[in-house]
């Protein structure tokens, strides 16, 4: 039996098409030992898992599980060694239930000749994992159905399920309320202490601080450093994962009030929306205004900014835009009076992988680069270029494809897009989901930014520290309503979560 590490990664390096992805970086983790996995957008984190479940072959280097070397051609190889990754953009079958994705490609059968589907044993299976974690969801709910959260839980059964020696997890809590993430925690530690090995990528650095026995960071595609557990802190972590302190943005000074009989950029009256029909919500946003929006999972946050932009329809209700009522009956209608959205899946809803940097970037606003129908390649480049610049996308070319750009530097991308329209109104749901502590200080600037130049903003986050840090007001919800509006003196984690709870 062996002594040492049950992972071990030698010298993994990793090319694609102009760009050196990994570079002779190593990894080990011990059985019953959490080790968290920290880096900016970019640094190689998930291009590195993503070898260790043989989604990619390196170029070099060698990988050895319980001191045996693995070769991993594929992730059915990883499944059978014992290794589950729960990837950052999760990868679920929507059309599916809950029960059906945890046992996706193992399903178990009764016994007999017609060696049916034993339906029974998944479901009951399936309940039992999510239970564990806290996320009472019906084994039988057809995922696409999910919020991004409760999909999450799915996930992370589905890898409780397998009974993994090796646990990855790549962002786990991106989308996660505080209660939730400490749920999940509560699990992980009871996993490390029967042993199970655990690789936590996150850019929360207070959850690595608080959670791993050691910390390893990559910088650029290569190794930083690693910090034992006394030596975790954030300041270490972000100058190990940026090779300098990170610059502090201002607090931002608070909005200036409303001159008194001033009309509101936009009024929400008796809005409601298809998931909490009965609850209605009533609010103003002004302009050069951040409002927050706090609440538990499952409040209704994100359905009251789908319903405000048209993407899903208005119960009831009335949006008012610099007091005139506004007809949005679709994304575009929302978009041509000015009020956009970015959305919580940026994967699927918030760019369009399979084209380019720079076609992203300018489709919302494409009229604006285009003469008699024809696109003016050279002046929808140099806005690209402009844009791309000012957010540090982090990209070959503003010509690469956004799939094969990180995570973080897909919102990026996200948020860019609207620039060059000017929006009166924008909706943030989680802008900063799955950043890095440089790029969540330049999506705030941005977020800043946009108030400044006379936009009302409305961001949605889980994050409480953002919530505090960058609202002007915090209206919390709860089951669809608004429980109470909180101005910047008052607005502390302890006030919002009772309002969350209320």
């Amino acid at each position: 039996m062996t002594t040492g590490p049950l992972l071990k990664m030698a010298e993994i390096s990793k090319r694609f098409p102009g760009v050196v992805a990994l570079d002779r970086v190593d990894l080990d983790v011990a059985a019953g030992e959490i080790v968290g996995l920290v880096g900016e957008n970019g640094a190689g984190k998930s291009t590195l898992m993503k070898v260790l479940s043989g989604v990619h072959r390196a170029d070099s280097g060698a990988i050895a599980i319980g001191g045996v070397p693995a070769l991993l051609h594929g992730p059915a190889d990883a499944a059978r060694l014992g290794i589950a990754i729960i990837h950052q953009e999760l990868e679920l079958v929507g059309t599916l239930d809950a029960a059906a994705n945890v046992f996706l490609g193992r399903e178990p059968h009764r016994d007999g000749l017609l060696r049916l589907l034993d339906r029974r044993r998944m479901e009951a299976d399936t309940e039992r994992q999510l239970a564990r974690i806290g996320a009472p969801i019906p084994p039988r709910t057809i995922v696409r159905r999910l919020s991004t959260a409760q999909q999450q839980f799915v996930a992370i059964a589905r890898a409780l399920s397998m009974n993994a020696r090796l646990l990855v997890l790549d962002e786990p809590t991106a989308s996660l309320g505080s209660g939730e993430a400490e749920r999940l925690h509560a699990v992980l530690r009871d996993l490390r202490a029967h042993g199970t090995a655990i690789v936590y990528i996150s850019h929360r650095l207070g959850e690595i601080e608080a959670l791993a026995d050691r910390a390893a960071v990559l910088r650029d595609g290569r190794n930083a450093g690693v910090l034992p557990r006394g030596e975790i802190t954030r300041d270490r972590l972000v100058q190990l994962m940026v090779g300098r302190a990170i610059e502090q943005a201002p607090q931002r000074p608070r909005a200036p009030a409303p001159v008194p009989g001033a009309v509101a950029r936009m009024q929400l009256e008796g809005v409601r929306t298809g998931r909490y029909p009965a609850a209605e919500v009533s609010v103003t946003v002004n302009a050069g205004e951040v409002l927050g929006v706090a609440g538990l999972i499952g409040a209704g946050r994100s359905e009251l900014a789908e319903a405000i932009c048209g993407v899903a329809a208005r119960r009831a209700g009335r949006v008012l835009l610099d007091g005139e009522p506004v007809g949005i009956h679709s994304a575009r209608d929302a978009i041509r009076a000015g009020i956009c959205l970015v959305p919580e899946d940026r994967r699927h809803r918030g760019v369009i992988g399979a084209m380019t940097v720079r076609e992203n970037i300018t489709l919302p606003a494409l009229a604006a680069y285009s003469r008699l129908g024809v696109v003016r390649r050279t002046a929808e480049a140099r806005a690209a270029e402009e844009i791309a610049r000012m957010l540090t996308v982090r990209a070959p070319s503003i010509e690469a494809a956004v799939a094969t750009l990180s995570g973080g530097n897909q919102q990026k991308v996200a948020l860019g897009k609207w620039l060059a329209r000017r929006p009166r109104v924008i909706v943030f749901d989680e802008p900063t989901q799955g950043v890095d502590v440089g790029a969540k200080a330049e999506i705030h600037r941005l977020v800043r930014r946009l108030a400044d130049d006379g936009a009302a903003v409305v961001m949605i986050s889980s994050d409480m520290e953002e919530i505090v840090a960058e609202s002007d007001r915090v209206a919390v919800m709860h089951e669809g309503r608004i429980t109470g509006i909180l101005d910047r003196a008052q607005c502390t984690p302890q006030s919002i979560m009772r309002l969350a709870v209320a």
